[in-house]
């Protein structure tokens, strides 16, 4: 593809494809992702076969993306297609320098043209040698009723090309012969060096996926039998033990088991610090092990792991397509005809003027020139590019290119509390028994809570083990977001969780209510066991404290300097949450809420002030991250609210949401600032083309620079850093 109206086109043909509900292409990745109806072919092979199918009809050639398929594996073909367009272009240059020579040396005096057939020698072969492939392309295009970039450089240059070799037959063929082939000859060059040039930084723009590939280490060693095995990193699956050695990358993620030491994540979360990792300790796959020999259980596979994750979603995050691209191929659509059309009527104006057939062509054929609509094509694909991959090396996950034009209009970040504000690790502060022992108290809350990923079972189950208390086990678990847990032990049925919730079984909770005051009053959260029956009764209470992140505070106040105002939303007590807004600087806080009145307040929210981004990291924030226009999920959470979310957080820092605001806002800004350039150069270049102002060779030239402009402009962002990032730098040096 060459620019926005080959977009369309493939686009198009994919769409006609039986089955397909939406096809979305990408210049800059020269990707396709379709979207298929379940039931419309027997299986993924006759899907994949139908859609390369429809793309070959157009003239384009296509192949599947194996699954696992690593973005980078093509790097070497990638790399020999470069160096081919690179010495076509050098060839191009050479055939034409001859003929533009003369030109150039007439401006100090001299003049030394080169005989017409001299010139006819040097300019056929660019023309149909190296200028083939615009044939090729134009015709296809023509040949499927649309237009695109290569027709109109097909079309200038023959008409230039033709009219010279015309007046060169009919004996024109002296000094001051009315001779072209310098023009079309320079265009298809500077037409190729732009290819050239475009595809070297469309490739800049790509790497962020190709580097996070290679974080990655080809082999690892395993521990078997009590030796170590060296394999290939395809091999190692969950629960394998893996041996790191000081200094290396750890291959998967994981727990450590065995050893300890620091971990550099920087090039994984983009947090600089190194983080102590001791037994029990989660690791993640790509990070550098520091001095510390370990020993790490992995928890998935390779392709299964954070990093593949992190891959996968930058790739398909930049497959996809900002709203306003979607003008841009509208308008693509119906480019290349009106352009031929006012190339036609240039021509004819200026031959009905009495300029003469010479003038009138070449006016036509710079209009044809300078209007190729390639950089227009690669406005806004080039900056989502560069910009996702910023982001993605700073931990911060975009799923789409919706949810990034989402996060540049956000005016409200409502926050959850637990994991999201707070560091997430809460313990258990104090402990009431009512009728029954402790130690029985305990295991019955920690057989509820086994396998739950809420912080406050995590800190139960925590006390538990400390205390040496095994967990009974547990049948009929349920669990009410937001609320607690119900489940059945030893025949009995159980719940645990807050004071609503337990009190809607009919338990009395009066012997509690003092102490629940006391806790409520210090912003602690609670909650209560209850024996469910004919008779419910209390029989434990349980109080838990969890501290604010430290990057909490900076986080608010940096949003607040950008315009953007923070809330709390939180289903623990309003003092706990009036205490925690305290702290962090939040003037707005709401407490005690259920999931679905979250989701409630997220809509009032919108309807007050704006686009809203909802911050969250658990099972009970989901609706509320599905809900808000910007869903954005703690790199602690779950899979559940990673689900929901436009944008999951790689590293646990609140500072991490307004880095993901920051870099959203600037990759929207870098996309108008290229869609103005690219308008600029067609919108300002195509009058003064056809005004006269403008000789094919200036047009050709503009052409090219309107490419490369474009695709500079968007590298811009790959020196984009998280602002955390540079802090924690400057502390640490």
């Amino acid at each position: 593809m060459t620019c926005a109206t080959c977009v369309a086109r493939v686009e198009r043909a994919l769409r006609a494809v039986p089955g397909v509900v939406s096809a979305s292409v990408n210049l800059a990745t020269e990707r396709a992702v379709a979207a298929i109806a379940g039931d419309a072919y027997p299986d993924e092979a006759a899907a994949g076969a139908a859609l390369v199918a429809a793309v070959e009809r157009i003239g384009y050639d296509a192949r599947l993306i194996a699954a696992g398929e690593r973005s980078g594996e093509s790097d070497e073909r990638l790399r020999r297609e470069e160096r081919g367009e690179r010495w076509r272009v050098v060839a191009a240059l050479a055939l034409s320098l001859p003929l533009v020579a003369p030109m150039i040396a007439a401006a100090f005096g001299l003049h030394a043209m080169l005989p017409g057939l001299v010139q006819l020698a040097l300019a056929t072969p660019v023309q149909f040698g190296l200028g083939a492939r615009f044939y090729r392309a134009g015709f296809r295009a023509l040949a499927a009723r649309a237009g695109n970039m290569d027709l109109l450089v097909a079309i200038g240059t023959s008409a230039a090309y033709g009219l010279s070799l015309w007046v060169l037959m009919t004996g024109g063929s002296g000094p001051g012969a009315p001779l072209y082939f310098e023009a079309s000859a320079v265009v298809i060059s500077l037409v190729l060096l732009g290819k050239w040039l475009e595809t070297r930084a469309r490739r800049s723009t790509a790497d962020a996926v190709r580097r996070l590939h290679a974080l990655a280490p080809a082999r690892a060693r395993l521990w078997r039998d009590g030796r170590e095995v060296e394999v290939p990193l395809e091999a190692i699956a969950a629960g394998d033990l893996v041996v790191v050695r000081p200094g290396e990358r750890i291959a998967v993620d994981g727990v450590v088991r065995e050893g300890a030491t620091e971990i550099d994540q920087s090039l994984v979360t983009g947090e600089s610090l190194p983080v102590r990792a001791a037994p029990g300790a989660r690791v993640l796959g790509g990070t550098l092990n520091g001095t510390g020999r370990i020993r790490i259980e992995a928890t998935a596979s390779a392709a299964e792991g954070t990093l593949a994750r992190i891959a996968a979603l930058v790739e398909h995050a930049q497959s996809t397509k900002a709203p306003v691209q979607r003008l841009v191929d509208q308008v693509a659509a119906w480019f290349v005809p009106v352009i031929i059309l006012i190339s036609i009527l240039t021509a004819a104006g200026w031959w009905l003027a009495g300029s003469g057939a010479e003038p009138a062509v070449l006016r036509a054929v710079a209009v044809l020139v300078i209007a190729c609509p390639c950089a227009l094509g690669l406005a806004t694909p080039a900056a989502l590019v560069a910009g996702m991959g910023a982001a993605a090396r700073a931990g911060v996950l975009i799923r789409d290119a919706d949810a990034l034009e989402q996060a540049a209009r956000v005016r409200v970040v409502a926050f959850d509390k637990t994991g999201t504000l707070t560091a997430g690790r809460p313990r258990v502060v104090g402990s009431q028994c009512y009728g029954v022992e402790e130690r029985t108290v305990l295991a019955l809350a920690a057989a509820l809570q086994q396998g739950s990923e809420h912080p406050l079972a995590r800190a139960v189950l925590a006390l538990a083990e400390s205390r040496s208390i095994a967990a009974p086990a547990a049948t009929d678990v349920v669990a009410a977001p937001g609320l607690g847990v119900r489940g059945v032990v030893a025949g009995r049925r159980y719940l645990l969780g807050t004071p609503r919730f337990v009190g809607a079984e009919g338990a009395d909770l009066g012997a509690a209510a003092a102490w629940l005051a006391s806790a409520t009053s210090a912003g602690h959260a609670v909650a209560l066991l209850v024996e469910a029956g004919n008779e419910p009764r209390l029989i434990g209470a349980f109080t838990f404290a969890d501290e604010a992140r430290p990057s909490a505070r900076d986080a608010i106040a940096a949003l607040d300097a950008a315009g953007i105002e923070s809330v709390l939303l939180t289903g623990d007590n309003a003092a706990s949450a009036a205490t925690l807004a305290a702290s962090v600087g939040i003037a707005r806080f709401e407490a005690d809420l259920l999931p679905d009145q979250k989701l409630k307040r997220i809509e009032a929210l919108r309807a007050g002030s704006g686009a809203v981004a909802m911050v969250g990291d658990g099972i009970n924030d989901a609706p509320a991250l599905a809900a808000a226009d910007l869903g954005i999920a703690m790199g602690t959470g779950t899979d559940v609210a990673a689900a929901a979310a436009g944008i999951s957080l790689v590293r646990a820092d609140p500072c991490a949401v307004v880095d993901a605001l920051d870099i959203a806002r600037r990759t929207r800004r870098k996309i108008r600032e290229n869609l103005l350039f690219a308008s600029i150069y067609n919108l300002a270049g195509v009058p003064l083309a056809a005004f006269g102002y403008l000789s094919p060779v200036i047009a050709g030239a503009a052409m090219a620079l309107s490419s490369v402009s474009v695709v500079t402009n968007a590298l811009v962002l790959a020196r984009w850093h998280p602002a955390k990032s540079e802090n924690h730098s400057r502390k640490a040096s």
